[in-house]
């Protein structure tokens, strides 16, 4: 009942809106992978992946909130590398961020040298639980630093769950309009490539205990989706204009 009784406390409001802006943020990474793989999975099955996705993420934030101890366990030395304490939130770190590098390889691959077709491909049902695995992965990897985070920010659990809430909402509205941008302009599923290679070096540094401000990153993850955008609206313009003078 502590707590319900500092609710007229505005520091326990700061304490929320800080928060949820923090967990907006640090969901960015999350939202591009899924809204990335969704959009790969035929048009009827990609919400469905999209809301179990977000489901999933949110699933795992809640219970690693409430399994605290065992979150901030993560933060105890496993072994030495280097001169650098490594813990097992680092090695987590280091395995999603090699994860996504490889993800993000393999996807650039594609798109660059295309695959030829084949004539038994697998089946949508299996092409469908291989997505829901690929996005429960970086599901988990990303609530453990997402959760580290918040344990650091806020005293009270309830502002942490409703922080978490509050961004898997906006983390849910955002991926399905990322992943309807991805499908209909090819040209950005190449960026969102970019993004994660970038996101996994960094998850990487971050695990060998170089930490690149997350800062640098969304700014540029940013400014190069802003001219991405000016690029589809100018290429839009220019096939209106050509069908205009035909």
């Amino acid at each position: 009942m502590e707590f319900w009784t500092q609710l007229d406390n505005p520091a326990i409001w700061a304490s929320l809106l800080t928060l949820t802006a923090m967990e907006i943020v640090l969901g960015i990474d999350n939202v591009v992978f899924v809204s990335l793989v969704a959009s790969r999975l035929k048009k009827s099955v990609q919400r469905a992946a999209r809301q179990f996705g977000m489901m999933m993420a949110f699933a795992m934030r809640i219970a690693l909130l409430f399994g605290i101890t065992w979150v901030m366990g993560l933060k105890e030395v496993v072994f030495s590398f280097l001169g650098h304490d490594v813990s097992w939130k680092d090695v987590i770190l280091i395995a999603g961020g090699v994860f996504l590098i490889i993800k993000a390889t393999q996807e650039i691959h594609k798109d660059i040298e295309g695959t030829p077709e084949q004539k038994a491909g697998p089946r949508a049902t299996d092409v469908f639980i291989m997505a829901i695995a690929q996005i429960a992965v970086i599901d988990l990897i990303f609530s453990i630093d997402s959760i580290v985070t918040a344990v650091g920010m806020a005293q009270h659990l309830e502002v942490m769950v409703a922080a978490v809430l509050i961004s898997m909402i906006v983390m849910y509205l955002a991926s399905g309009t990322i992943t309807l941008f991805i499908e209909e302009h090819p040209t950005t599923k190449m960026l969102a490539l970019s993004f994660l290679f970038m996101i996994g070096t960094a998850l990487i540094a971050d695990g060998l205990g170089f930490h690149i401000p997350r800062g640098y990153i969304y700014f540029a993850m940013a400014f190069s989706a802003l001219v991405e955008m000016f690029n589809v609206f100018a290429k839009k313009r220019r096939e209106k204009n050509k069908h205009a003078a035909s």
